[in-house]
């Protein structure tokens, strides 16, 4: 944080990108699906709800297994779209170096 000049406080804004995987699915059959949030604990939450129509409502996609954190949205973004070009098998790899038992990481973002 800092102060500016006219003494205003300015907070850094946090920028996260994200994987959601199925509660349902099996190894073989983890279907990750990649976001981009400045409110990560707002997101996940909608999701676990199912507030948000689309994929992850659709296949009931309420587990956090994977995010990435910055204070620039171009890059966070830039980062979101290099994952989305990685074949499943390298995605894949990644969680699991990275969660290796899929667990959910819903009480690590508080």
């Amino acid at each position: 944080m800092e102060i500016t000049p006219n003494r205003r406080l300015v907070v850094p804004t946090k920028y996260f990108v994200y994987n959601f995987n199925s509660d349902i699915f099996y190894l073989h059959h983890r279907t990750p699906s990649k976001k981009v949030t400045n409110d990560l604990v707002r997101r996940v939450s909608e999701h676990r709800q199912e507030l948000i129509p689309g994929f992850t409502k659709t296949y009931h996609i309420h587990t956090l297994v994977y995010f990435e954190q910055g204070t620039d949205i171009g890059s966070v973004i830039l980062r979101e779209k290099q994952l989305k070009t990685w074949n499943r098998k390298w995605k894949l790899a990644w969680i699991e170096k990275e969660n290796p038992e899929w667990n959910d990481l819903w009480n690590e973002i508080f």
